[in-house]
């Protein structure tokens, strides 16, 4: 005689949850937020970007993102509406919305996607506040108007620019290694940084690198970041590197000051976070204007802004 096994039940509806997603290339963090806006889970799973919409691997990526990132939020209840941030999304969201409400059982009308620097700004200032410099795998400045029109500066792309960013950082790192190799091939053997930087991509020949850089994703390669930072104490050209990146940032600030006028700036993102040196370079750089450093929640703030949005739960959003 055969058992028979229960039908697995889904978890009962939690009246009024907010998810907020904030997905960025390195990684994406959730949050669930119950009403009143105190958070009562979070959890982190595999980056994500809009970018990989474009490819069939990339697709597959998100959707099993997707689902990775449902089974977890769904243990804690279902939400009844979604804030997602997405890196490089552009506006085209149907398909997301589909692929993220089979998977949390919801009506695909109640997700709302929209890019990671709205929702990051949120977590920091509200509208006509202050500016927001975002330093991820990639860099931007972002500042919401009282009227809640979004304005950028930077944010076009790892290829372009995105200076002060991690794939930034990893790319100079890289760039200055393999010069020094093209006039002295072997000096890597006297650079602290060289020989993390070698240590992390799993070798010394450059298909090491080769495949590194341009075999993976753009937040994989952003991790080399880690190794840059953390020889930066022995190492002048690592320590450089990372004053450097403060400057790109810095730079950022400063374009939106120049056309909205002054006011505070604060910077977030894990790539700010890598050592004192980048925050300390970028507050150096911009004498007279009030400089903070604004905690990683924008999953928070989404979550939140996804309770506002429930007509059956208003709030005031973050």
């Amino acid at each position: 005689m055969i058992d028979s096994q229960p039908e697995p039940t889904l978890p009962s509806p939690a009246s009024g949850l907010g998810l907020g997603i904030d997905a960025g290339g390195t990684e994406t963090r959730w949050a669930l937020a119950a009403p009143g806006g105190a958070i009562v889970a979070e959890g982190r799973v595999a980056g994500l970007s809009a970018l990989q919409m474009g490819t069939p691997q990339g697709r597959d990526a998100v959707r099993a993102t997707f689902a990775q990132l449902a089974a977890d939020a769904l243990v804690h209840g279902v939400p009844s509406r979604v804030e997602a941030g997405l890196t490089g999304f552009g506006g085209d969201s149907e398909l997301l919305q589909r692929w993220l409400a089979e998977e949390l059982h919801l009506d695909p009308q109640a997700i709302h996607f929209c890019s990671d620097m709205e929702i990051a700004y949120r977590a920091s200032f509200a509208p006509g506040e202050g500016y927001l410099v975002y330093a991820g795998t990639g860099s931007m400045g972002a500042f919401v108007d009282a009227d809640g029109q979004f304005h950028r500066a930077g944010g076009r792309g790892v290829v372009l620019d995105d200076g002060g960013g991690g794939f930034w950082i990893a790319k100079e790192a890289l760039r200055h290694i393999w010069r020094q190799e093209d006039e002295r091939p072997g000096r890597w053997t006297q650079s602290p940084l060289a020989q993390a930087v070698f240590d992390y991509v799993g070798g010394a020949d450059w298909a090491c690198s080769r495949q590194f850089i341009y075999g993976q994703e753009r937040g994989a390669v952003g991790k080399l970041a880690l190794a840059v930072a953390a020889c930066a104490g022995r190492d002048p050209v690592a320590a450089e590197i990372l004053r450097a990146a403060g400057r790109e940032l810095a730079r950022l600030a400063l374009a939106l000051t120049g056309r909205f006028g002054p006011r505070p700036v604060a910077v977030s993102g894990r790539a700010a976070e890598l050592h004192p040196l980048i925050v300390d370079t970028m507050r150096a750089s911009l004498p007279g204007i009030a400089l903070t450093q604004a905690p990683g929640h924008a999953h928070h703030a989404a979550a939140r802004m996804a309770l506002a949005s429930d007509p059956l739960n208003p709030m005031t959003p973050p």
